[in-house]
């Protein structure tokens, strides 16, 4: 993988798992960018769909960057090009990592899972502010889907459209956020999961050709507590339902539910007298 890609996937992938470290309701006073080492533990699985799973832990660096244009937080990295007090528009990045077929029982002999990274816009719809309730708006990312395993490689595009609330507390010592949405992908990327090729076709795992469609229905709840001015714990967990997936009937396809959760810490080791308003 290159090498530019090795930083920012590990770098965005640790910040889209704490939800609302960077994203305070308003980041006006918060200093320009912020950096520091993450360190998560997560147990996913291996892929939508799987009866197996993956689990892992990170320790990696971030960097967390407020600028009026170009942004660096839990949301990944990338541009906003419109920021209006009802619509977001930006540009940016996400991310998945591998399984190994090894590791996944119906996947022996197959190839290997590699890293996703995933680039494209989202407009974000600010529906309301409740105060200390909290706040609600709609996020709707179109990107697509490039694996970086020996090379570069597209696999397609998906979509997530989502409702987001989330709420911070005592001077934002603590943040919540919980999500309700829906991932769709083209052919391509249900391919990639779900197809089975004839050369890795057996007794038990017939030829299989995927269509597009919805991948899953999620849901999701994170939180962060801050325990002194560079330190901040955080945890989420997320519920996916499969039960809709356009490829159920693919052999790779074994179970209709799946559940994430993660649990770390990042700890800031310098940020910037300059503020994000400035």
């Amino acid at each position: 993988m290159p090498k530019i890609l090795r930083f920012i996937f590990p770098a965005s992938a640790l910040l889209a798992l704490v939800p609302a470290v960077a994203a305070e309701s308003d980041t006006r006073n918060l200093p320009l960018w912020e950096a520091g080492v993450g360190a998560a533990a997560f147990s996913t699985p291996a892929y939508p769909g799987s009866s197996d799973r993956s689990n892992r832990w990170l320790v990696v660096p971030f960097l967390l960057y407020r600028g009026k244009v170009l942004r660096a937080d839990q949301e990944g990295v990338g541009a906003r090009l419109l920021d209006t007090d009802k619509v977001e528009f930006d540009v940016g990045f996400a991310g998945a990592l591998p399984a190994h077929s090894n590791n996944v029982e119906v996947r022996h002999g197959m190839p290997d899972l590699g890293t996703l990274v995933e680039f494209g816009p989202r407009v974000k719809y600010k529906f309301a502010d409740f105060g200390e309730a909290g706040r609600l708006r709609f996020d709707l990312p179109v990107r697509a889907v490039i694996e970086a395993r020996g090379g570069l490689r597209r696999q397609g595009w998906t979509t997530e459209p989502r409702f987001v609330w989330e709420r911070r507390g005592d001077g934002a010592r603590w943040t919540m956020e919980a999500q309700l949405g829906a991932v769709f992908g083209d052919r391509r990327i249900h391919a990639y999961f779900y197809d089975v090729a004839p050369q890795y076709a057996t007794a038990d795992r017939p030829a299989y050709k995927s269509d597009g469609g919805l991948m899953l229905v999620r849901t999701g709840l994170g939180g962060t507590y801050r325990i002194n001015p560079d330190v901040r714990v955080f945890a989420f967990m997320r519920l996916d339902s499969y039960a809709g997936n356009a490829n159920r009937d693919s052999p790779l396809f074994r179970k209709d539910t799946g559940a994430s959760v993660a649990v770390g810490v990042t700890w800031t080791l310098a940020r910037s007298s300059r503020r994000a308003n400035e």
